[in-house]
């Protein structure tokens, strides 16, 4: 009797460092496109101009490459060793998502991938292709129909073995692979993510509106933010983790064994002082290889603007001060707008 196919891919895959190695249809019908056209026409993709352009495309695997009949879903465990939440509290320290403490993962997985999709062609003979977030398609459907996880109510994909915790790759092949059991919703009647998000992000379960989530607007959103999205942003500079964080399914998650994945420690509450001091050439240094850089000197500050202004620290008032003529005008709008709300707090506190 031949062997598995799938037992030599999935021994491949751990021996590259994923945790977990799926296989799922790419190409029976699903309803997962329809779901992103509603949220694109409801106007919840906000700025993010390219979900639109590229919509067709992202609507079902075979929308992009024809040929594609099995997605093999990799999950690479990149769990923090505590619950980063309590570090909201520290106001004049900046708090940056899990995902982005350490390298960019873009990277570190998709270079794995090659490596095992070329051992799948070689092996099969068919042609294969690579997907780590960046291209048009949708990472998380496939991953439930594969077994990995389920999207829960905050829309992201949940591991009952790895809770929120799970980076996504995707190969996919020409040749048709046994799929796996696909994976059901075990939310139950819990709301506690939809019950964390500090400014309201989701209309409903299982539904999202990209323009009031935090992740969104201090990564993708270019411009200046509404007054309520400032101060409910804490100290988040980049990301959010509350709706994933506060997940009951967490407690079965494990801390990462990836060494690359690891947070740095001056990303572990980095002090917001010396993150309104970076000029563009500091900025780069600090967030070489990492995820943070993408978007950008300018964008990062501002999001230290508003955090500083949330801080109730009047010490931070010259840090914002010496930005208030910076050469970018969304950053000299932070600026103003921090100063003016440490000085407001301090003047109430002293009446």
């Amino acid at each position: 009797m031949a062997r598995d196919p799938r037992i030599f891919i999935r021994e491949r895959a751990a021996a590259l460092g994923f945790d977990v190695c799926r296989f799922g249809s790419a190409s029976e019908p699903w309803s997962a496109g329809e779901r992103l056209a509603h949220f694109v026409e409801d106007g919840r993709h906000g700025d993010m101009g390219w979900m639109e352009t590229t919509l067709e495309r992202r609507a079902h695997p075979t929308s992009m490459w024809e040929g594609a009949r099995t997605a093999i879903v990799l999950g690479l465990n990149y769990g923090p060793g505590h619950d980063p939440l309590p570090e909201l509290a520290d106001r004049s320290a900046g708090y940056l998502s899990v995902y982005a403490r350490g390298d960019d993962y873009h990277e570190l997985i998709k270079g794995r991938l090659k490596t095992l999709a070329g051992q799948i062609a070689a092996r099969t003979g068919e042609e294969v292709k690579v997907f780590v977030d960046t291209a048009p398609l949708m990472e998380k459907p496939l991953a439930q129909r594969a077994g990995l996880g389920w999207q829960g109510k905050h829309t992201n994909l949940l591991s009952r073995d790895h809770g929120n915790w799970l980076f996504l790759g995707v190969i996919l092949s020409a040749a048709t692979f046994e799929p796996d059991e696909a994976e059901t919703q075990h939310c139950g009647s819990c709301t506690a993510c939809l019950d964390a998000c500090p400014t309201n992000a989701f209309p409903a379960p299982f539904q999202l509106d990209a323009r009031r989530c935090l992740s969104y607007l201090t990564i993708e959103f270019a411009g200046p933010w509404p007054e309520d999205f400032r101060v409910a942003t804490g100290n988040r500079i980049y990301g959010c983790d509350d709706c994933l964080a506060i997940c009951p399914w967490n407690k079965f998650a494990a801390e990462s064994r990836e060494g690359r994945l690891q947070a740095r420690e001056a990303l572990l509450s980095p002090r917001l002082a010396d993150l309104a001091a970076l000029d563009d050439a500091a900025f780069r240094a600090l967030f070489s290889k990492s995820p943070v850089k993408r978007i950008g000197r300018d964008r990062f500050v501002r999001n230290v603007l508003y955090a500083i202004g949330n801080s109730r620290d009047a010490a931070l008032v010259p840090a914002a001060e010496a930005l208030m003529d910076d050469p970018d005008p969304v950053v000299r709008d932070a600026a103003a707008w921090a100063v003016a709300r440490l000085r407001s707090l301090s003047h109430r506190e002293r009446a």
